[in-house]
């Protein structure tokens, strides 16, 4: 199922939204410092985290996908994001160097499709940051955030998509370890709640991160073409032409 962007929006307006907004770019700056002189793509609703690269990145965008919705970003700069096709994106191959997947992953109908997708427009070198819902996790349980929508995933659903489609983890993390409940003292212990569900390895976070690279020589079934065979002409015999004779 769907979420509509205006209810995505609407989500990081509210306390909860925030919260879990600077729980999960924490999470990503551990993996990304920086993006220094990279091509950045965001698909998704990855508007709220974009911001940690647009500054220091050569350039910086975001695909919204139709299902979804688009909105302006950033609001007072010249527009960075665009209503596009999930399965068909508006670019060449190979041409950005990092993608931020939010909100994408399990918002889509074929997800194989959508991540060889995503295969194509990455560079070589490049690597992916996804952002993605925790079967076991409580957020997935409950419909009062976006996490609760679509399909959740678990560690190993993840690793068996990736190979799939020609990817390779490289590397984990979790974020949201903090209940969901809209709650002050909840809300202000929710740093605590981080440190104790990494030190104890919990295995309820809310989202988990995963790290990829494009594996470039993949793996191509090889099909043996079955020779078509065309039946041989049977010879016809074909009368000579008469000679005139000369009178």
């Amino acid at each position: 199922m769907t979420i509509d962007v205006i209810d995505l929006r609407g989500f990081y307006s509210q306390r909860v939204g925030a919260v879990a907004r600077r729980l999960i770019s924490r999470g990503i700056t551990r993996h990304w410092p920086d993006a220094e002189g990279q091509r950045v793509l965001g698909l998704g609703y990855s508007t709220p985290y974009l911001g940690l690269f647009r500054d220091n990145c050569e350039r910086c965008f975001a695909f919204m996908p139709a299902a979804q919705g688009v909105l302006k970003w950033p609001t007072a700069r010249p527009t960075l994001s665009t209503l596009v096709d999930e399965f068909s994106l508006p670019l060449p191959d190979a041409a950005v160097d990092r993608i931020l997947l939010v909100h994408a992953l399990e918002m889509s109908d074929d997800p194989d499709s959508f991540m060889r997708e995503v295969w194509r427009v990455l560079a070589p070198s490049g690597r992916i940051m996804m952002v993605i819902p925790n079967r076991r996790g409580v957020w997935a349980r409950g419909d009062n955030t976006p996490f609760g929508h679509g399909q959740p995933y678990s560690r190993s659903q993840i690793t068996q998509l990736l190979r799939r489609t020609w990817f390779t983890p490289i590397a984990w993390s979790e974020a949201l370890f903090v209940p969901p409940i809209d709650s002050g003292w909840m809300l202000r212990s929710a740093m605590a709640w981080e440190k104790m569900g990494a030190a104890l390895s919990s295995p309820f976070p809310g989202v988990l991160l995963v790290e990829a690279t494009k594996q470039v020589y993949r793996g191509i079934p090889a099909k043996r073409e079955r020779t078509r065979l065309i039946p041989s002409l049977e010879p016809a015999l074909v009368p000579r032409p008469l000679r005139r004779q000369r009178p």
